[in-house]
């Protein structure tokens, strides 16, 4: 299984899937379609299944304009299936999906929106987060509570350290001056720090990274209790 990083918009990503044995592949949160079309015509794919973390237009902008020309399927969670456009199949919490090679398990991650869900590709060890989990950051707490946030990384933390993680945003960067800031004696951040920089000097994405990666280095995954969490999600606003 192959995955693509498609830019777009300012600082998105969208990922395609692609099953190189068949050339079926899929396409997760498509900000907008053009950049997914340039991608899937130039490399002659069979595009079938959109799949969307979360409800925001900067993750379902595509799912239109996608679906009206390669008639595929849109995917999400069941409790936001009157805010998710055009979607098609709906899923609930630990449910599995299964389309010929493509294997994902569906978890429940609320705190960034209510109704917010990462698919956990477990035989490949991958994981895509949406706007839940960032490298070195997480998501702004809109819908959901700072207790739904906490838990929700919790259970990410929970999955094997190898697990590659691709987030919906590059904002790697960014989120390392936060880290740095409040965990300046980490010899490990101050490593990826420099790898960040040399990749998007080389103008190569920092994603993805890796469970093990982000307990190292991400504050976030650092903090002990829902209460530490909140402190320093309000530090973060405010940076």
């Amino acid at each position: 299984m192959k995955i693509e990083i498609i830019k777009c918009l300012q600082d998105n990503y969208a990922y395609i899937i692609i099953d190189e044995t068949n050339g079926l592949s899929i396409v997760i949160d498509p900000s907008e379609s053009k950049p997914i079309i340039d991608y899937v015509e130039k490399n002659k794919l069979n595009l079938k299944f959109i799949l969307n973390t979360h409800h925001h237009f900067d993750h379902v902008g595509g799912n239109k304009e996608l679906k009206k020309k390669y008639n595929l399927q849109v995917i999400g969670f069941e409790g936001d299936k009157n805010r998710i456009p055009e979607i098609d199949i709906t899923l609930i919490d630990k449910e599995i999906w299964r389309n010929k090679n493509f294997e994902a398990k569906i978890y429940h991650i609320p705190g960034h929106t209510s109704g917010h869900i990462c698919y956990h590709f477990f035989k490949q060890n991958i994981l895509f987060t949406g706007d839940t989990l960032f490298s070195l950051g997480c998501g702004r707490i809109f819908e959901g509570t700072y207790k739904e946030m906490f838990s929700s990384l919790q259970l990410i933390k929970s999955l094997p350290l190898d697990t590659k993680i691709y987030c919906g945003h590059e904002y790697t960067l960014k989120n390392s001056d936060f880290c740095i800031n409040y965990d300046k004696e980490n010899s490990t951040l101050k490593d990826k720090i420099k790898l960040i920089k040399n990749k998007l000097d080389n103008n190569l994405p920092t994603i993805p990274t890796t469970i093990k990666e982000e307990l190292e280095c991400n504050i976030f995954l650092r903090a002990k209790d829902v209460k530490s969490f909140s402190k320093l999600r309000d530090l973060k606003d405010k940076f």
